[in-house]
């Protein structure tokens, strides 16, 4: 039984599981003698901030570290400077060795927030990447086929579009399959838009004769706030685990009701009884959907920032939205008398650039102390003035001569 258990925690969310009878012996022996087995996962530093798209990986490995898994959690510094299209119709921009490092060490800092140090190895491919050599690369490209490799989707419809694919495009997979060899991981994960590149971790590992094939689990990609396209800070639909609490309170409560699901499955902590319970009460009008919305996010801001800053969150939100206050904290920002209000609202980072803000001012979402606002042309005069766009983007404009 607490080996099913540990499955069904183990499957929970899941896309696809390639060779789970493989984890299902890994987790036994582990309840039986203890023995860990090795879980990796890579990440490329491309991105300064996590959000709560890239937590739903960490937390698959935080549920393994728990039923027996010894987490290799890997920093591709190697090929980050190499590029990958992943999915993308053109090639992946490479990152620059001060960008790897300042990068890398933002996951350092927001890890452990989730996975248990004790139970983890941060590791660097370029430490035995670097080292491979061009004997090692040509025996490494001799291990797959020209035609295996455009199997791979994008590569495909790039191929059939006449769009470039580098050689170097091809070599990112291997190398990615190698780090596999290395590590002699157990168990991978990774999104699945990226199996492609997962399952040349078995093919290589039983081409260089390791006694092992990683059994590979894909986790599905999560929505953003728009429930849309997925999470995304350059789509600003994201929430980022170190975004101030109240401002992460506001963003979980807005989603959609079908989508806060998703969100409980593949983000909370509490298990799919707990879960299941919560959806039977909201089916049935014992409990409101955005009581549950609440439950989740009180949950998530307390795991990332503490039940403290969890509790402010929801009470600064109860009073703004419930009793319609300004709240009292909001940021100020000085400007000059004929400023341009559409300047302002990018300045104050309340809309991402101008365009943004004629869109925000056009749809009626802008509001100048409280009363609605549609000129799009406005040019500030002096005065104190309280700016608000939507129900929680708030901000005191001061306009001096």
């Amino acid at each position: 039984m607490q080996v099913q258990n540990a499955l069904r925690d183990i499957c929970r969310g899941t896309n696809e599981i390639i060779a789970l009878d493989y984890i299902e012996t890994l987790v036994k022996r582990f309840y039986e003698t203890g023995e860990r087995f090795v879980v990796k996962a890579g990440f490329d530093p491309t991105a300064p901030d996590l959000h709560l798209g890239h937590t739903v990986l960490l937390q698959k490995l935080a549920t393994l570290q728990k039923h027996g898994g010894f987490v290799k959690f890997l920093i591709g510094d190697f090929t980050a400077r190499i590029g990958d299209p992943t999915g993308k119709n053109e090639t992946r921009k490479p990152l620059s060795e001060e960008e790897v490092r300042i990068n890398a060490q933002t996951y350092r800092d927001q890890v452990f927030k989730i996975l248990d140090s004790n139970l983890t190895e941060i590791c660097f491919n370029s430490f035995w990447l670097n080292n491979l050599g061009s004997a090692g690369m040509i025996e490494l490209t001799s291990k797959f086929s020209v035609a295996r490799m455009l199997e791979r989707d994008d590569f495909t419809k790039r191929y059939k579009a006449g769009k470039p694919i580098s050689l170097v495009e091809f070599i990112y997979p291997l190398l990615q399959g190698y780090d596999s060899v290395v590590l002699q991981s157990d168990i991978e994960l990774g999104g699945n838009d990226q199996k492609f590149n997962l399952l040349m971790g078995r093919t290589l590992q039983k081409a260089y004769g390791i006694k092992k094939e990683q059994s590979v689990l894909l986790m599905p990609l999560l929505e953003g706030l728009d429930g849309v396209q997925k999470m995304s800070k350059s789509l600003g639909n994201y929430v980022g685990i170190v975004e101030a609490p109240k401002e992460m309170y506001a963003k979980l409560l807005s989603i959609s009701d079908e989508l806060m699901w998703k969100y409980y499955e593949l983000l909370s902590t509490k298990n799919l009884d707990e879960i299941e319970e919560i959806k039977r009460g909201v089916k049935e009008g014992s409990f409101h959907p955005k009581h549950a919305k609440e439950v989740l996010a009180l949950e998530i801001v307390e795991r990332y920032h503490g039940e403290r800053a969890s509790k402010e969150a929801k009470e600064s939100f109860d009073q703004v939205f419930s009793q319609n206050e300004i709240p009292s904290d909001i940021p100020s920002f000085v400007f000059k008398e004929g400023e341009w209000v559409c300047a302002i609202l990018k300045e104050c980072q309340m809309s991402s650039s101008t365009s943004q803000a004629r869109r925000d001012i056009q749809s009626g979402g802008f509001r100048i102390n409280q009363e609605k606002v549609l000129d799009i042309d406005l040019k500030m005069q002096k005065g104190e003035y309280i700016f608000q766009i939507g129900k929680r983007k708030f901000s005191k404009i001061i306009i001096k001569d």
